[in-house]
């Protein structure tokens, strides 16, 4: 009874994957530093905030259980570079907290947080793999009199996200003024949810424009989210994209664009009847792809839009297909199945799926646009025409993105790359604007 009892004391205070103290252990602990800072004005001490810069990655190209393992290595690491006195807590996720205890001043605290910089810089092993994983590291110092716990954890927090939002892999110290971005953030939030329900947002498109022959000629749309607050003015996709992705809002959002879209989609089959092999382009996040009810979704709204299967092109991230679990190969040929095309948008940006490519019903390669930035010298085009040739011979046509000058097209032309888009022909425009690539 004794040993059962202990056993439970122990799991209701650490975390069972890493066998950490969890957050509750971290904050008792964090409450007597407290009282003690407050009895004794000489006592300092200090808290970091960490998040893993790449662990999204991790979990989405090599799937949960590698994600499980890193997290394991880090929690060893972290307590192999602490000091003594020091406690590190997973709080969930891959977020940890470390607890410096009797700290001289911020300049040894800086040398602590260096050091767990370094090591998680590091390479660690990973299915044969080198993880880099990174992080990005809050600082909150005892000098600010704080009373609760919650305080200090929610200023090292802000100090956290300033570190992420300033380029990863760095540390930041918390001030004051750094509040206010986490209240704003907070706000933008609940302003994202009002706005899915008050009709805020609606989509723009980027024609995708076929290269074959003298004529340029509009093949597909790529639809694109906007935001129109109605204080702010147009929110950036880039603000509140990852924004909805974090708070679990992309599912709600990925059905609102793929249903606008497919609304849209049938009007200008209606109205343009000469361009009825019209198709549209729809963007799925890693996290839609999570979705057990997405392939049900999918055939709802092809349905009520009583729309071509065939016509619906769906983009996903070169991420998606290195998860070995399995489960994107099954889901993508259960997509396939219904008649839909697929794409893989972003390719060649920071993965190496070349190994798999030929295993998943991929109909379409997206070229990313960096690799034409980087076509002013002749060697680098040697890329592109090895993206091109490697899908041509695996039966998929190319889309290259970011086209802007005039050679640029001229060379993909000369390479043989089917379709384009960027804005040498237009940037994303409202439905009102499309209408001008019909005429």
């Amino acid at each position: 009874m004794r040993k059962s009892s202990a056993k439970l004391e122990y799991d209701a205070f650490h975390d069972a994957l890493t066998n950490l103290p969890n957050r509750a252990w971290f904050v008792n602990l964090l409450k007597r530093n407290i009282q003690l800072s407050q009895r004794y004005s000489r006592y300092s001490y200090a808290v970091l905030f960490i998040d893993l810069d790449h662990f999204k990655v991790v979990n989405d190209s090599l799937g949960h259980s590698a994600g499980d393992e890193l997290l394991k290595q880090v929690a060893q690491t972290l307590q192999n570079h602490l000091r003594a006195s020091d406690t590190v807590a997973r709080f969930g996720g891959d977020e940890f907290a470390i607890l410096l205890e009797e700290v001289e001043d911020i300049h040894e605290v800086i040398q602590v947080t260096q050091r767990i910089q370094e090591a998680l810089s590091a390479p660690f092993e990973l299915n044969n793999y080198e993880i880099r994983p990174g992080g990005s590291i809050g600082i909150a110092l005892s000098d600010s009199n704080y009373k609760h716990p919650e305080e200090i954890l929610r200023d090292a927090d802000a100090a956290m996200y300033r570190a992420k939002a300033g380029g990863k892999n760095r540390y930041v110290v918390f001030d004051p003024t750094m509040q206010a971005s986490v209240l704003e953030r907070l706000a933008l939030e609940t302003d994202l949810r009002r706005g899915l329900d008050s009709n805020e947002l609606c989509l723009h498109y980027q024609p995708i424009f076929s290269l074959a022959g003298d004529q340029l000629q509009v093949s597909s749309f790529e639809a694109l989210a906007r935001w129109q607050h109605p204080e702010h003015g147009w929110i950036s996709p880039a603000k509140f994209i990852p924004l909805a992705e974090e708070t679990g809002l992309i599912s709600p959002l990925g059905l609102f664009v793929l249903q606008e879209a497919c609304d849209q989609l049938r009007v200008w089959q209606s109205e343009f009847a000469h361009n009825l092999s019209l198709s549209i382009n729809v963007n799925l996040s890693a996290i839609q792809l999570k979705q057990v009810d997405l392939v049900k979704q999918i055939k709802t709204v092809l349905k009520n839009t009583n729309i071509d299967p065939r016509y619906l092109k769906l983009e996903i991230t070169e991420s998606c297909l290195l998860q070995k679990n399995g489960s994107s190969v099954e889901l993508l040929h259960n997509l396939k199945a219904l008649g839909i095309q697929l794409c893989v948008d972003d390719f060649g940006v920071g993965y190496s799926s070349l190994s798999r490519l030929h295993e998943f019903p991929i109909d379409t390669l997206k070229i990313d646009r960096s690799f034409l930035r980087r076509t002013e010298e002749a060697k680098n085009w040697e890329t592109v025409k090895l993206v091109i040739a490697l899908a041509h011979s695996l039966g998929m046509t190319v889309v290259a993105e970011g086209i802007e000058t005039e050679k640029q097209l001229e060379q993909l032309k000369v390479l043989g790359c089917e379709y384009g888009q960027g804005y040498l022909f237009s940037p994303p425009v409202d439905n009102q604007a499309t209408k001008q690539f019909f005429e």
